[in-house]
């Protein structure tokens, strides 16, 4: 897949994030708990998922998946589910902006943080221009997250 397709694909993705998140809080107000959005946004991936490891793989698949099966293989669901939980409570809570502007930030010094420790050695001064850029999104959340309407 090429950069602009990516690109393309990374725009879309976060733009449906916030539809998928609105409509999870949509939910959450019909019903009695943030779980059941929770549960029917899980449900529906794994239905599709399952289909499509069918439609792939067969049933060999599904032997792979058990023989896959970690400890830790089981984290990633658990920060997924994690992340889906406090985007809806943000959502609720302070709104799609603020929620947004502060997982980005968040996200953001996350990556760099990894991007310098998956590193053998980042020169400081390569540096710069990312930690100023992971600055300038820290102070635009703050600003974004401070509003009122």
């Amino acid at each position: 897949m090429n950069q602009s397709l990516t690109l393309a694909f990374l725009v879309a993705a976060g733009i449906g994030l916030v539809v998928q998140n609105t409509l999870m809080v949509r939910i959450t107000q019909s019903s009695s708990t943030i779980l059941i959005a929770m549960l029917l946004n899980s449900l529906v991936g794994i239905v599709l998922f399952v289909s499509i490891l069918l439609l792939k793989q067969g049933l060999a698949g599904f032997s792979e998946l058990g023989a896959t099966i970690r400890w830790w293989t089981l984290i990633p669901g658990l920060l997924g589910s994690f992340f889906v939980f406090a985007s809806i409570s943000g959502y609720q809570n302070v709104g799609a902006a603020t929620t947004i502007a502060v997982l980005v930030a968040s996200q953001l010094i996350g990556g760099l943080v990894m991007d310098v420790l998956r590193s053998n050695g980042i020169p400081l001064r390569a540096l710069i221009g990312p930690v100023c850029g992971a600055v300038m999104l820290v102070v635009g959340a703050w600003l974004v997250a401070r509003r009122q309407f």
